[in-house]
């Protein structure tokens, strides 16, 4: 994912369509001077709708529409026709993504499954046509219905990445270079902080051709949920993983109070983060001795599976796969 085409976060201005009025009308032809109401019913105004497509992975393509209209239903005609319904304009969206309301912040629906769809400004009811009313007592209504008018709001989209294993770690633990090693993915790899920008995504190949999707977030600081550093732009990426992969370098000064703070900046963030099953994996371990490292498997958090790699030297990599597709699958 190169980081000017990847865009999670697009608002624009969704309008339905008015609903076509009804007909007043009565029947004439010759010999029928005074036939019967036939005014028909006004079509409905046109839906803007979400349509999932699991061949976008972006909001790109929406990133400069800031107005999506959607047509106005046509209005009844003689003959009891109803008048044709508005077309409705219907928006892809990459799976994972998620919709609200600008102004009050109330999520409208989540796009998961290819083609699923969902009316998001649902379009004005057609009005009714004179015939709707005759009855008995009233065989000549002169009254028809106006075609109810069509809904705009301000629609915020949101994209949620959909893999099994999220990375969480600081800048600069490897994250990215992991995920160059176990999949095919070929992220931005460098030797300094955020060199990731954007989320990227790998398939991890496993035994007896399976697989899995591990997701790869900007580095977190402490204070990323209150908007430090890369923010919480990010960190909702990984609330649709199955299972988080923490990822701390062997030469941290401290990797259980790294490990907390990590957890503490989740926490804040979404509290039900902590529910989801989770692995500790301690890179760059090429750079310890078995001495070092036995003294630091001492140290290590004691409610984690943990599990020291190498991405260099490959030590430890077919492990941890091992240990990620237990837990994805217990």
């Amino acid at each position: 994912m190169g980081s000017p085409n990847f865009i999670d976060y697009v608002k624009f201005c969704s309008r339905s369509g008015r609903g076509g009025a009804g007909f007043l009308h009565f029947h004439r032809e010759k010999f029928i001077q005074k036939g019967g109401p036939d005014g028909g019913n006004g079509g409905r105004g046109g839906h803007v709708i979400l349509r999932g497509n699991s061949h976008h992975w972006t909001l790109l393509h929406l990133k400069y529409r800031k107005h999506v209209i959607a047509g106005d239903g046509n209005p009844g005609e003689e003959q009891d026709r109803t008048g044709a319904d508005g077309k409705d304009e219907i928006i892809d969206v990459p799976l994972g993504t998620v919709a609200k309301n600008a102004e009050t912040g109330q999520v409208i629906c989540e796009i998961t499954e290819h083609d699923q769809r969902v009316v998001l400004t649902p379009g004005g009811r057609g009005g009714k046509g004179n015939a709707h009313f005759a009855t008995s007592t009233n065989q000549a209504p002169q009254y028809a219905q106006p075609g109810e008018p069509g809904k705009e709001e301000w629609i915020i989209l949101e994209l949620k990445l959909l893999a099994d294993v999220g990375l969480v770690g600081f800048p600069n633990a490897g994250k990215s270079t992991l995920l160059s090693v176990v999949s095919a993915a070929k992220p931005k790899i460098a030797d300094y902080p955020f060199t990731t920008l954007t989320p990227n995504l790998g398939v991890v190949s496993y035994r007896d051709d399976r697989s899995f999707v591990v997701a790869d977030i900007p580095g977190i600081i402490e204070g990323a949920a209150e908007g430090k550093g890369l923010g919480i732009r990010f960190l909702r990426h990984i609330e649709r993983n199955s299972l988080l992969l923490f990822l701390i370098p062997a030469d941290s000064k401290d990797i259980r109070d790294e490990y907390r703070i990590l957890l503490n900046e989740l926490k804040k963030y979404n509290p039900e983060l902590l529910d989801k099953k989770r692995v500790l994996a301690i890179s760059k371990s090429d750079m310890l001795d078995e001495e070092l490292r036995t003294a630091q498997a001492k140290e290590l958090p004691e409610d984690i599976p943990a599990v020291f790699i190498s991405a260099i030297t490959q030590q430890g990599i077919i492990e941890l796969k091992d240990l990620l597709w237990r837990h994805l699958h217990n």
